[in-house]
């Protein structure tokens, strides 16, 4: 569910924001910027689900040898 929030900024900042992001994108784009801060991250919680997806973590795993592969067999 959306609430509607009027906030206040300088003419500058307001022109700025309409020619770069557009009339109808504005919301989305403050919304994106203001998330993180005010919004507990599940950046650790995600992490530590990580290891559980055994898909996952065998396509990082041969990714990452593949990548080390290439590092060793790349001419010097």
């Amino acid at each position: 569910m959306h609430k509607k929030l009027t906030i206040t900024v300088d003419e500058e900042v307001y022109e700025a924001l309409h020619k770069t992001i557009g009339p109808r994108r504005i919301s989305k784009f403050v919304e994106d910027l203001v998330r993180p801060l005010v919004i507990p991250s599940s950046l650790a919680l995600s992490y530590s689900q990580m290891p559980q997806d055994g898909e996952r973590e065998a396509e990082a795993l041969e990714w990452a040898e593949l990548t080390f592969k290439d590092c060793i067999d790349e001419k010097r």
